[in-house]
This record gives structure tokens, sequence and C-alpha cells, in this order.
């Protein structure tokens, strides 16, 4: 036992949990590489402005989440909350926008907020994410709301739903703003959500608790408030996810947790997993560059939650591969032996084949012991009565069938009992 444990809220990845992580990573990132999208990785911490300014000072993640502090030297940091506005002003910075539009990038790594530890929710979280900078093309939302759907159906996940909407833009939110403001503060609310209706109405729509939800009953919505050209991308970005035999739900009070989006909304969410259901999401954040302090790029982008999807694909009783099994477990039995063999073992590792050693000089009993405990296929005993008639024994572990080969030809031998 160390006198030390994790900090509250965190947790450590150990074998085999932290190979299934891996395994989801890497299943969310492969649709994304497959459609031209390149890897960026940015700092784990940032200056605090950027996330005051991207994110929007009216979230939660703004005015209680954030892991904040002052520098010896004076900077105010924060650990990054979320990927798009690091992703973007890396972009911005490196001056990407000049080899040609969109920018398609994604990042995978750890996020960190001061939530209320809970099963699905905690102080640091994994992520993927995904972002098309530069272009507004329906298509291009579709896209990647296609490429999570993909993601996730081929981890094996069934028992999710997306969840759709539009949040208009420029021109037609301030007015249906004012109109939400004026039915918002005619509700029974206490002080804290009748200061969020003066800085950000849309994030009252999205207060999970009953008492807030009953009274937004008759509350107007955005879709029936958008303007001509809001209406006409939305109703391109339901025809083409029908088109690509993507279902999803319209859902008019979706409105996510952070202030940057416009238009396209979306989320995946998951029934198997209680209060923190949601899986991922994203949408379009057309101004975002702007408030950055860079040019117009009108983007789009998602978050897939690495953690919950974890637990979304336990609770369906869907098993990762984790930990590629292995094919030859080697047990030497002398010196010789020993050199051998792990010359063996190596060789086989550089023709990808799985492969592990006795390692601790055990004795027989126990070295076939650590075989048995491996999972591998065969066990390969080498002694020295073997080394003087050059044969190895080759031992399958799942039937104990056993039998002696020449030494020079094993590796010959494996392959094609592999095949």
């Amino acid at each position: 036992m160390s006198t030390y444990e994790t900090v509250k809220g965190t947790f450590d990845l150990l074998p085999p949990q932290a190979e299934r992580i891996v395994a989801v990573r890497e299943a969310m990132a492969a649709p994304l590489r497959r459609a031209g999208y390149g890897y960026v990785e940015t700092p784990t911490f940032e200056a605090t402005a950027l996330f005051k300014r991207g994110v929007g000072e009216s979230t939660d993640i703004v005015t209680k989440e954030m892991f904040s502090w002052t520098t010896q030297g004076g900077d105010e940091v924060t650990l990054r909350p979320e990927g798009t506005a690091s992703t973007l002003r890396a972009v911005l910075q490196a001056n990407m926008p000049r080899a040609g539009l969109p920018i398609k990038v994604y990042y995978s790594g750890s996020y960190y907020r001061y939530e209320k530890p809970q099963k699905g929710r905690y102080r640091h979280f994994s992520q993927v994410g995904g972002e098309a900078i530069g272009a507004e093309d329906p298509a291009l939302d579709v896209e990647l709301i296609v490429l999570a759907d993909d993601a996730f159906k081929d981890l094996g996940l069934r028992n999710y739903r997306i969840l759709l909407n539009s949040l208009g833009d420029k021109e037609c939110r301030p007015v249906y703003r004012a109109k939400l403001q004026e039915f918002l503060r005619g509700l029974d609310l206490d002080e804290e959500t009748r200061a969020r209706i003066e800085i950000n109405p849309l994030r009252v729509l999205d207060d999970k608790r009953d008492s807030v939800q009953k009274q937004l009953v008759d509350a107007p919505l955005m879709i029936d408030n958008l303007c001509d050209t809001c209406r006409a991308y939305h109703e391109e970005v339901r025809t083409l996810l029908t088109e690509a035999g993507v279902a999803f739900v319209d859902d008019p009070k979706l409105v996510r947790g952070l202030d940057y989006y416009t238009r396209t909304t979306f989320e995946f969410v998951h029934d198997g997993l209680g209060s923190q259901s949601a899986i991922g999401g994203g949408g379009r954040y057309d101004g975002l560059s702007e408030e950055l302090g860079g040019p117009s790029l009108p983007s789009v982008g998602w978050a897939l939650g690495v953690d919950r999807t974890a637990l979304a694909l336990e609770a369906e009783g869907v098993e990762l591969s984790g930990v590629e099994p292995l094919s030859v477990f080697a047990v030497p039995l002398g010196d010789e032996a020993r050199r051998r063999l792990f010359d063996l073992v190596t060789t086989l590792r550089r023709t990808n084949i799985a492969a592990d050693f006795a390692y601790g000089n055990k004795g027989i009993k126990a070295a076939m012991k650590a075989a048995d405990r491996s999972g591998a296929r065969y066990a390969l005993v080498l002694g020295e009565r073997d080394i003087a008639e050059n044969v190895i024994q080759i031992k399958e572990l799942a039937t104990g069938e056993q039998e002696s080969v020449p030494l020079a030809d094993i590796l010959t031998i494996i392959q094609e009992k592999l095949k």
C-alpha cells in the first residue's frame, strides 16, 4: 500500500480496464482518420482568458468548474475543461487557414472540471474530439455526426439516441432570446436561475430540475423562431442524415452547455447510464474564431466521452479486446535455454506475434503456472537435454497436447500453427 491516494474525483487506469479505454479511444479516432482528419495535441493548461472568452462566462464550466491558478510569473492559467477552444487557438496561432479550408483535425486527451464526483462524472475525464474549421456547409455537420455514429457502432454500442436541434444564428437568435427572457421572467425561479435569464436564457432550458422543467412546458422554442436561412440549413442537415441512414430525434430544448454553439446542435445519449446519459455531443460554432481574435471561420465539431462510452459498453455487456492475447509463452530451463528463448521471443515479437517470457528464474512448475495465467495459446519449453538434441517442446495450453519439434524450425512452425 502507498501512503498516497488519488485526489478526490480522479482515478487511475490500470490493466485490463486501461486497455479497454485505449481500445475505445482508437475506435473513436479511426473514422476521423479515414475521413482525412489530422491529429493535433495542445497543452494541458492554457491562459484562463481563452476559456472565459471561448466557452462563455455564463456557463457553469467557467463560473464553477475550472481549475485555475496564478503561476509564479503572474500568468492566469487553467487546466483545459474542453477541447474546442484550445484546438481553434492552436489552428489560429499556426495560421493554418492559409493552407486551405476546411481544416479537419481531431484530438484525444484528458480534460478537467471541478465536478461533484459520481459515476460517469469525474474531475478528470478523457475525450476524443473532431473539428472541421472554416466551412459553412450542412454536409460537414452531417459528416461529423455520421463519423461519431460509425465510431459507436464499430465499438458494438447499440442503445443510444442522437438528439438534434438548431440554435439559430446572430440574425434570429437575439429576437428569440428576448422572447424567451420575457417568458422566463414570469416563472417562479430561484435567484441564481433568474440571474442566468439575463446572461444566457437558453441555459435555463437545459436545467435538469423537475421544478424548473415543469414550468418550461409552454416555453417558446428556438426551432419555431428560426430565420429562413437557418431553417433551410437545418432541414438540409435533417435530410442528409436521413439519406445517410442515421436515425435521430428532434429535441427542440437541446442547447448543450457551452455558449459558442450556433445552428446545428446534437447530443448522443445512452439510456443505460442514469442521470449522466450523454456520451458525446457537439455542434456548429460559427462565431468562435472571431471571439478569439481570429478571422471569420464558421466551424463544427464534437467531443465523445471515452469514460462514459466505456460505461455504456459495460451496461450493454459488450466486451472489448483490451490487451492483445498472447500467442506464445516461453519457459526456459537453464541459462543457455534462457538466452536462446529470449532471442526467440524477441524475434516472434518483431514478426507481430504476441509473446512473453518466464522471467525471474522460475522453476518448471511455477513457470507453467505463469504460462496458464497468461492466456497464451502455446508454451515453448526448452531445457539442456532439448538443446543437446536440437529440439524444443511446444505445448498447446488449452488441450495439454505437447510435441517435440526441431529447434531450428520453431519460428516457421509457430507461424503455421497461428494461421
